[in-house]
Order: structure tokens, then sequence, then C-alpha cells
């Protein structure tokens, strides 16, 4: 089987939400809703890619997804449905807009997607614009690259300055990241 224009996808682990955790073997729910999308597997491994599609994403690899692309919904009888990117069985469509990073099942490593780069937030230094923040303020270090970047000569492990409201939180690999456009990035220091 394979789509026109979508990938196809599982969840990773066959789940459609991540939210359970192992303590000392016992499984734990952390959350029963479905509406929090913190919870949402992002996580997707690819069944088949789209017909005619040529790129380096290939059968077996991983993509990170939007957060919508697995949840349930409830319609206006409150029946649980799932969402339009549902095939069937556990398997879904996924648009190349709703992906942002992928990885190679024979590599660890991710890359950014077509226009989607992964920034990690630099710690608070003293600040006197926001006493609170914890991170400062549009800046970041390129944890995630894609083409576009790469054609700029933005590297992994670049300080960069990025534009103001861009930022879309991740957590990948247990780590904050800030998903954004490459036109974004405004300043590489």
């Amino acid at each position: 089987m394979q789509s026109l224009f979508d990938f196809i996808v599982k969840p990773a682990n066959n789940k459609r939400y991540n939210n359970t955790t192992n303590i000392e073997g016992l499984e734990f729910i952390t959350s029963t809703s479905q509406e929090d999308h913190k919870f949402s597997n992002r996580e997707a491994v690819v069944i088949n890619v789209p017909l005619g599609y040529v790129g380096n994403i290939k059968k077996g690899d991983t993509l990170l997804v939007h957060h919508n692309v697995f949840k349930y919904y409830y319609d206006m009888k409150g029946r649980q449905k799932s969402g339009k990117s549902f095939l069937k069985d556990n398997l879904f469509f996924v648009d190349p807009d709703q992906f942002y990073l992928y990885k190679s099942k024979e590599e660890s490593n991710w890359m950014g997607y077509s226009k989607y780069c992964f920034v990690k937030p630099l710690k608070a230094k003293k600040s006197y614009l926001d006493k609170n923040s914890k991170n400062e303020p549009l800046r970041g270090i390129v944890k995630y690259i894609n083409n576009e970047l790469i054609e700029k000569g933005v590297k992994v492990g670049d300080e960069v300055l990025y534009e103001p409201n861009s930022e879309y939180e991740f957590v990948v690999d247990d780590e904050k990241l800030y998903r954004m456009f490459t036109r974004n990035i405004t300043v590489v220091l």
C-alpha cells in the first residue's frame, strides 16, 4: 500500500500516547488526558513513502510528527474518534508538512526536514529584562539542522538569534528544544 502524497506511518512502540512511566518494573499512568498535547506520541515509524517520493527518508525510518497525528478526539455526541490522519489498524497518513525531523534506522542522529530546524535554548545569565526567565531571550544553539541552513553556512552547534514568538517547544530525546523555520533564524553569532 502506497499513498500518492503522504507518508504512511505507525506510532513508535504502537502507542498513540506517551502517558506512562516505568518505575521499578511497574508501569504508571502519568496522564489520562487525551486532549493534552504534551502526552501525544510524536515519534512515527515509516511504513511506506509516497509514490514517486525522491528523498532520504525510507521504510523503517523514524519521523518526529505533529502532536495531532495520533490523537483521539470526541465528536459532538461524546464518541471517541480518530483524527483525519487515521488510515486503519494503527496506520496513519502524514503529510510532508506534519513532520519536522527524521532519523534513519541505520543512524542515531536526527536531521531537520524541509524548512524546519531545532534550537536548544541557552540557560539565562543575569537578565535585567526578565528576572524570572530560565533561558536567554531569543538566543540558542542549533541542535538539528536542515539543508537550507547548511547551504547558508550554518552548522550544528552555532549560537544563533531568532525571531520573537518562533519557539514551538518539543522534547526530543529528553531535551527541551524549540522547533522553528529556517527564516526564524536571524543572526549567527
